[in-house]
């Protein structure tokens, strides 16, 4: 009778095994199909912090930009610390054109709300992000 307790337990143990072990394995990453656009989250995480919009003039001291996230234009003030990069080499503001998409690194004035550019990206490659 012993014997069979013994044996019936080993069996029981062995099947409660068999059907967690499975579960404990590690499953490898798929990796993504980014297709033709590229892997989503590259420049996701490195504009997060900046403004999108499309340039609808430029002057020297202002930037104003539309289809923004705000859904109405955004004027940008600009001085002389804004710092220009196009195709991720230094530019000017004379560089800009109406129609161009731009990232813009904003500081907001906390008192008054206006937005002040430290930074904006243009061009092809937007490699000066970080």
């Amino acid at each position: 009778m012993r014997r069979w307790i013994l044996a019936f337990s080993v069996i029981l143990v062995g099947c409660i095994t068999a059907l967690v072990a499975p579960a404990q394995r590690p499953n490898t990453p798929v990796a993504p199909q980014d297709g033709r656009f590229g892997d989503p989250n590259v420049y996701g995480r490195t504009f997060q912090d900046y403004l999108y919009g499309v340039v609808a003039k430029v002057q020297k001291d202002r930037l104003v930009l539309t289809k923004t996230i705000f859904g109405v234009p955004a004027t940008i003030d600009l001085n002389r610390k804004t710092k220009f990069v196009r195709s991720g080499k230094r530019s000017s503001w004379s560089e800009l054109k109406a129609g161009e998409m731009v990232y813009v690194q904003v500081k907001k004035n906390k008192k008054t709300g206006n937005l002040t550019a430290k930074k904006v990206l243009s061009g092809l490659a937007l490699a000066g992000g970080s």
